[in-house]
């Protein structure tokens, strides 16, 4: 039996839970991902986001709960809905022995593509992923970021209709993660849809239209990166860092300028008027080593909603 060709939603979970003996990587949760969205699973290591898009990617059987990939149930449709999928898994697992042109061919081959489809889209593609000028180079001596473009580009070879990525950038200086960043963009404009999962809060804001945040397996929020820091956070925070002496009476004298959290040594005071803050710092004689104003961000939200920042 085929895959239905059409669904009211790309994917669809409900009570989705995986289990490794016993611990619960994945605790209930339910999603729906529409077509031509960009969706991403924000949270810390360990949240559960690779074991949820494991399962999306029919490689890993989920231990209870429903999901529907393109309509199709995972457990009896999963040759049919991975011939549809490009997945870019977390550690890339090119062929560093063979050129840059010989992973893409080769890769196009398990599609049963034919050779001259597998080239008109590997040189397209290495254009897109500025990679053309290295199509004969082989692939172990490539930078990090070089590689992470061509792992995506193979995972485009079969003009998938949804895209998986697994930590895109984990390990990419800035220079290469906006390069990333620009490429995934120009996908989205181009009507590909496209999962992520991610612990970098700025890239969940520049690459998702929608996201959930995970902890624990759980998820905890969700919704568009701009309606999540409304929600959740405040239009200003202002980081404080504060003399040890100071901080045991700070939290109480500046609460009436915002929401105070203490986050490693530093004081975050959520709030709508920075001044508030400073004009309470005034009155209780608090003087800061540094203080740093700057508008809300998912990070925010993150401590907010569990008490930690994504990178506890």
């Amino acid at each position: 039996m085929s895959a239905p060709v059409t669904a009211a939603h790309l994917v669809e979970a409900r009570g989705l839970t995986k289990r490794f003996d016993d611990r619960v990587a994945v605790d209930a949760i339910d999603f729906a991902v529409e077509p031509g969205e960009a969706f991403g699973f924000l949270g810390p290591n360990g949240a559960g986001k690779s074991s949820t898009m494991r399962m999306i990617g029919c490689v890993s059987a989920p231990s209870a709960g429903e999901l529907t990939v393109f309509g199709a149930d995972v457990h009896r449709h999963g040759p049919e809905i991975r011939a549809r999928l490009g997945v870019v898994p977390q550690e890339d697992n090119l062929d560093t022995e063979l050129t840059v042109w010989d992973n893409l061919v080769i890769y196009g081959r398990y599609f049963g593509l034919s050779l001259p489809v597998i080239r008109e889209r590997a040189a397209s593609l290495l254009e897109f992923m500025q990679l053309a000028d290295r199509r004969d180079t082989r692939v172990d001596p490539l930078s990090g970021g070089m590689k992470r473009r061509l792992t995506i580009a193979r995972a485009l070879v079969n003009s998938p209709e949804l895209l998986l990525l697994d930590e895109p950038t984990t390990g990419l200086d800035p220079q290469a993660r906006h390069l990333l960043w620009d490429r995934l963009y120009q996908l989205r404009r181009d009507g590909v849809s496209l999962i992520l999962t991610t612990h970098y809060m700025d890239e969940a804001e520049q690459l998702c239209d929608r996201l959930v945040i995970m902890d624990g397996g759980r998820i905890v929020a969700e919704g568009s990166p701009a309606q999540l820091i409304a929600t959740h956070a405040s239009r200003e925070v202002v980081e404080l860092r504060l003399a040890d002496h100071d901080l045991a009476h700070a939290h109480d004298a500046l609460a009436v300028a915002g929401r105070v959290e203490l986050a490693g040594d530093r004081l975050l005071v959520y709030t709508d008027d920075a001044e508030r803050v400073t004009k309470a710092m005034d009155s209780a004689g608090l003087t800061a080593t540094s203080v740093l104003t700057r508008r809300g961000s998912l990070e925010d939200v993150f401590l907010i909603i569990t008490g930690r920042s994504l990178d506890d």
